[in-house]
């Protein structure tokens, strides 16, 4: 069962990430992902979205009929949006009015909805929550590291605008690379978003490729009878 779930956590965070290797989700990924704080708070709210409607799916999963589940999976997505967007609104309002629209629109994600589908409503809760915390967590890293990249390059900084999601304690915690740095504006621009993917999505292959070299080659049944 261990095995299990560690297949599941893997293929979350990278062998099946859906940002890196479905390329579900983009619209709010290059959207939103100019800071790095942008990324984490949109990346979070998502993940909370995926982790409870992939548990509710589950749940109902023996008692939805087939002809009408993707109606139903839409609805259950769709509440918990909202209940994430009022919360938001009340206690992460900065936050929440830098993200607009794209807080809504996880609605229309199709992570969220290729999950409950492909796998939510076929296993139990157990490995529905862990597969919804892992797409969850994977989507989110890959919205902080292009996010934190493009921060980086186009402003010279990280973790700006800090306080909007853990108050005011928080400013302090902006660093500069110097008020020297003049700044890359390409890298803030949506093209820089498209850049920073296709070079993310290239590291990834190129470290998979890597690994699969490591790995020791399966032995044939003719190479088993010889030895």
């Amino acid at each position: 069962m261990a095995d299990g779930y560690r297949k599941i956590v893997l293929d979350g965070l990278w062998n099946n990430n859906q940002a890196l290797v479905a390329l579900l989700g983009l619209c709010p990924l290059l959207a939103v992902s100019n800071t790095l704080i942008n990324g984490l708070g949109l990346g979070l709210a998502t993940t909370l979205v995926l982790a409870m409607s992939n548990v509710t799916v589950s749940l109902i999963r023996n008692w939805v009929r087939p002809e009408i589940r993707l109606p139903v999976f839409v609805l259950i997505i769709a509440s918990f949006v909202t209940t994430v967007e009022l919360v938001m609104n009340a206690h992460f309002h900065g936050l929440y009015k830098v993200l607009g629209i794209f807080i809504p629109l996880i609605v229309t994600n199709c992570t969220i909805i290729g999950r409950a589908e492909a796998f939510a409503s076929r296993n139990p809760v157990p490995h529905a929550l862990v597969d919804g915390l892992s797409i969850g967590v994977g989507f989110t890293l890959a919205l902080v590291v292009l996010g934190g990249s493009r921060e980086l390059i186009g402003q010279g900084t990280l973790f700006d605008g800090a306080h909007l999601m853990f108050g005011d304690a928080a400013r302090d915690w902006r660093w500069s690379i110097g008020d020297d740095y003049p700044g890359i504006l390409l890298a803030v621009l949506p093209p820089g978003a498209f850049m920073g993917l296709g070079m993310m999505i290239a590291l990834k292959n190129i470290i998979d490729k890597r690994l699969n070299r490591r790995q020791p080659a399966p032995v044939t049944n003719a190479q088993a009878a010889t030895a």
